[in-house]
């Protein structure tokens, strides 16, 4: 039986075709990409001790990620290389950005050659306190693994991410963290719930390294031996009564136990050496507190500040009227760590 005609006017003879085949065309494939939010943290209280051998200092501290965020783009693609974009001119694009730093030890340890590109779109301020480039190196790498289909052990993320900077691993838990050593030993507490934040960024940069060294400047010398363990009193405090299961009737009011936390005493230590050099950041804080913030402190060593609220409607009326004084500021919340992670891909 003879075959009908193919679209090419070809004809088949029973089971062998007889067209011929054409060449197979060469494509250039664009990279596969893995999108990933890079979200922003503060510091609820942060308590500076002495330095360590190591050069740096001891920290006590309690993390909170928040609402606000970066996106990175991870694609990986033929070829070798690490490639970093950013439009923001502020962010380096070399081997000390710390996306670039984080995914050459990740692919050093899947062992894995390929050529990757990672785009940083910036919201996040640079040198705000708020954990830009630390949170954008541990989207980085959960883009990467997601886009090279690997993963690191988890207790393998926490090391590479610690060697390239103190802030890191906090990104790998989310939510409400405690944070000691330097800062990259990080435990998760229990999920708090959701609290209203404004955030305002002032057109201005505070350097960490700068901070700590004005901090040994004026205040080392002078400093109580049990200026750790006193912060540390007072957040064993406020942890036995958010965790313990007691009736909230009999620990007072219902509140927030964010408001329980920054109530029982903490501050950042970082204010004493920040704000007499900075009044816009002082100036910045008191305008919270007057537009109805219960709390209000700077990020980190700065140079964000943020306020907590008892609403979404509150926040927004305090937006509204810091802005109408020349202030930066959004609305946003804290995330637990269920959100953080539900919401961290795509």
């Amino acid at each position: 039986m003879v075959g009908r005609p193919g679209a090419s006017g070809a004809r088949c003879s029973g089971t062998r075709n007889t067209r011929r085949k054409a060449a197979p065309k060469i494509y250039n494939h664009p990279p596969v990409t893995v999108t990933v939010r890079s979200f922003a943290k503060i510091n609820l209280g942060l308590r500076i001790g002495a330095p360590r051998e190591d050069g740096f200092h001891e920290l006590l501290t309690v993390y909170q990620t928040i609402g606000l965020h970066d996106v990175i783009r991870v694609g990986v693609g033929l070829g070798k290389g690490i490639e970093v974009r950013c439009e923001d001119p502020r962010v380096p694009r070399d081997g000390s950005n710390t996306c670039y730093r984080i995914v050459e030890r990740a692919m050093a340890a899947l062992r894995t050659k390929r050529r990757v590109i990672i785009e940083i779109d910036k919201c996040l301020p640079v040198q705000g306190g708020l954990g830009g480039a630390s949170s954008n190196a541990v989207a980085a790498l959960l883009g990467l693994e997601r886009v090279l289909g690997k993963s690191l052990p988890a207790e393998e993320r926490l090391r590479i991410a610690a060697e390239v900077g103190s802030d890191l691993p906090l990104f790998l838990v989310g939510g409400t963290v405690l944070g000691v050593g330097r800062g990259e030993l990080v435990y998760g507490l229990a999920d708090l719930p959701g609290m209203a934040c404004v955030v305002v960024t002032p057109e201005v940069g505070v350097s960490t390294a700068e901070a700590f060294a004005e901090w040994d400047r004026q205040l080392t010398v002078s400093m109580p031996s049990d200026r750790m363990s006193g912060l540390g009193r007072g957040l064993s405090v406020w942890l036995s009564a958010s965790y313990s299961g007691a009736p909230r009737g009999e620990r007072g009011r219902a509140e927030n136990p964010l408001l329980e936390l920054v109530r029982a005493g903490i501050k950042n230590d970082f204010e004493q050496v920040v704000l007499p050099v900075y009044p816009e950041l002082s100036e910045g804080k008191t305008a919270l507190e007057r537009a109805g913030a219960k709390y209000a402190s700077l990020s980190g060593s700065g140079s964000s500040l943020y306020g907590l609220f008892a609403s979404k409607e509150e926040a927004s009326r305090a937006v509204s009227a810091l802005r109408k004084q020349g202030l930066a500021a959004q609305v946003t919340a804290t995330l637990t760590r269920r959100e953080y992670w539900k919401r961290i891909i795509g």
